[in-house]
């Protein structure tokens, strides 16, 4: 199951918290173990978010819109 060393946790949480989150992960087909491990990767991985972002901006540094855009023009839906 895992390619990698693994160590056990103990949290503590209100009954009724963690019941309803495993009710939902059940019905998303997952454990609540796995829902915490997906979790925990994204919030450890906060700064990788960060740095594979400015790299995605880096990378498009040669796009031109043509022109400079008033605040008014940004914010038109």
């Amino acid at each position: 199951m895992y390619t990698e060393n693994v160590r056990n946790i103990t949290l503590s949480a209100p009954e009724d918290l963690i019941e309803r989150a495993r009710l939902r992960a059940a019905r998303e087909s997952k454990t609540l173990n796995a829902v915490f491990r997906e979790w925990l990767d994204r919030y450890a991985g906060v700064e990788t978010g960060r740095q594979e972002y400015a790299q995605l901006m880096k990378g498009w540094r040669h796009i031109k819109s043509g022109k400079r855009f008033s605040r008014d023009e940004m914010n038109e839906r």
